[in-house]
């Protein structure tokens, strides 16, 4: 029982750092290949976890195997576009310019149904609206809208918004993030003077954040009866 848990946790911890080395891609955003090696992976990683007369090795090697072609993969579909095609497929125009098309329906196997379904996914819910649709490669459906049913930007009526950035976080679950206070050229004094305009200290927040036009955002945390 105990090898078996050691093999189980050793396992795990091997293809969590297999899967983080190929990538930060969602399961929904593979691409045929990395999905195949991805499937491949969990199959071979079970087999060594659930039968201890399997030497562990039967399962590491594959799977090192799988990485190093995952890696190598990658890099010839970065330096050749052929080999992409190949490797990954085209994206399909399954609706161009408002008409669907038939024929791509019939060959990436769409029914009517299904592209509405994608279509409402893209919070599109009439046809009629869509300019474009395009099967990405993932299996994702981009939705371009015809331009009088987009949503209006600002640059549309000429106006210029004020510019944002991206907020950062300060204090998560009461720990102080110093490299954060870094980047926007504060340090703890100045935190903890922000901090006590919210009655608490840094280490008794739940979440503290820094916008770009210097807001700031702190809630605390829920006090333990």
């Amino acid at each position: 029982m105990l090898i078996t848990l050691i093999r189980t946790i050793f396992l795990y911890i091997l293809v969590l750092i297999v899967m983080r080395l190929m990538g930060k891609r969602e399961i929904g955003q593979l691409q045929p290949f990395e999905l195949a090696i991805s499937i491949m992976i969990a199959d071979l990683a079970s087999i060594p976890m659930s039968d201890t007369g399997i030497p562990i090795s039967n399962g590491i090697i594959p799977i090192l195997g799988l990485l190093v072609m995952h890696l190598l993969i990658s890099l010839i579909n970065m330096k050749s576009i052929k080999a992409r095609e190949v490797m990954c497929g085209k994206p399909s125009i399954l609706i161009y310019r408002g008409k669907i098309d038939e024929k791509v329906l019939k060959k990436e196997r769409f029914t009517i149904n299904e592209l509405q379904e994608r279509l409402r996914g893209s919070n599109v819910v009439n046809l009629g609206d869509v300019e474009y649709a395009i099967l990405e490669t993932s299996g994702q459906v981009t939705v371009i809208q015809k331009p009088n049913k987009r949503n209006t930007i600002p640059e549309d009526f000429n106006i210029e918004p004020e510019y944002e950035g991206i907020p950062y976080d300060l204090v998560v679950d009461g720990r102080i993030m110093l490299n954060n206070l870094k980047q926007i050229g504060r340090d703890i004094n100045w935190l903890n003077k922000q901090v006590e305009k919210f009655n608490i200290k840094p280490e008794e927040a739940l979440i503290v954040t820094y916008d770009g036009k210097g807001q700031i955002f702190c809630q605390a945390k829920e006090r333990e009866n």
